[in-house]
């Protein structure tokens, strides 16, 4: 077996135990009620008046682990799972997504650097399979290479991500501690939660780091 194909394999397996894990985390501590009693929602708006974003919304959104910040609308969107909860996973959550308008607020410099490359990015992770698939097909070396760079670009914007999240997860915990939203080993059950949430998007980087080594690697042999 191609060494590539074996590693990819690991990585891959990597990604699908870290999903799982963040599911099965989070689904875990989102039965356990604080001992505050506050729901989600009410703590996300206390957060974001706290750092004096009050033009920031929170909503609720549809589906599983959907929660997200929308710079456009300036809207922190809770889904389901969270946003009504008194739990220690969804404040985990919530306060998360609070970090990234924190981030936004503040321009955090990856959060800059993000956007600012975002619009090529789209384009490349739209096109880079069509190119690809050409190149193979008309046994066009230059045209690999090209998509192998358009790839190379959406890798990028994936380890971009990567202090993003990792940065809005020490701003939650740094919340939860600073404002006392969570108490003693609630806040260990947090840092677990955000833990499992990360490991998911350091799974998807070493992913596509390996598909695109892979590609280099069996490029240079032709």
């Amino acid at each position: 077996m191609d060494i590539w194909y074996f590693l990819c394999i690991i990585a891959i397996v990597f990604s699908i135990i870290a999903s799982i894990m963040v599911k099965v985390t989070f689904n875990k501590y989102n039965k356990f009620r604080t001992q505050g009693g506050r729901t989600a929602a009410e703590i996300a708006r206390e957060a974001l008046d706290e750092n004096g974003l009050f033009q920031v919304a929170v909503t609720e959104c549809a589906g599983e682990l959907t929660d997200h910040y929308d710079p456009r609308t300036e809207t922190v969107a809770l889904s389901q799972a969270v946003y009504s909860k008194d739990s220690v996973g969804a404040i985990s959550v919530a306060l998360h997504e609070v970090g990234h308008a924190v981030q936004h607020a503040e321009r955090y410099l990856p959060v800059k650097m993000r956007q600012a490359i975002f619009p090529v990015v789209n384009i490349c992770s739209k096109g880079w399979g069509f190119v690809l698939i050409a190149g193979i097909l008309l046994e066009w070396l230059q045209l690999i290479w090209i998509a192998i760079i358009l790839f190379g670009a959406v890798v990028v914007f994936k380890f971009i991500t990567l202090p993003v999240e990792f940065d809005a997860s020490n701003r939650a915990i740094r919340m939860i501690n600073d404002k006392g939203y969570l108490v003693g080993e609630e806040i260990t059950w947090a840092k677990k939660t955000l833990t499992a949430a990360a490991l998911t998007y350091l799974a998807s980087l070493i992913v596509m780091v390996m598909q695109m080594l892979r590609l280099i690697m069996r490029t240079r042999r032709r």
